[in-house]
């Protein structure tokens, strides 16, 4: 059974950082994408950074340059690096695996996801 469990979250201040993490148990497919999503208040669910097997990367335009998506195989993790935090990234965060790889679609790369977790919290105040 495939289980994501996200942490890391909390409440930080405009300019600071967070690290988020993700443990991927079960999940076996040797192709994948692995996507951190988010829904900030009011608003519906976005991309915000993914990785595949292929090893393609790809952020949505407003967290380029202050978010990075990482993932250590040998311990089956996720993380997201989240720097200069600002009140928009504001959000519950989720992390998402798929059985396939990242593919183009509408302008952006997406993520198939077959399981994603239950989310953690980010605030960020100003």
């Amino acid at each position: 059974q495939v289980e994501l469990v996200e942490s890391g979250g909390g409440s930080v201040q405009s300019g600071g950082s967070l690290r988020l993490s993700c443990v991927v148990s079960g999940f076996t497919s040797t192709s994948y994408c692995l996507m951190w999503f988010r829904q900030r208040p009011r608003q519906g669910r976005e991309g915000v950074a993914g990785i595949d097997s292929d090893h393609i990367v790809t952020y949505r335009d407003s967290v380029k340059g202050r978010f990075t998506i990482s993932q250590d195989k040998d311990i089956n993790m996720l993380y997201l690096q989240m720097n200069d935090l600002k009140p928009e990234d504001t959000a519950m965060y989720y992390c998402a695996a798929g059985s396939r790889v990242l593919y183009f679609e509408d302008g952006y790369y997406r993520c198939e996801f077959d399981v994603m977790g239950q989310g953690t919290q980010v605030t960020v105040s100003s």
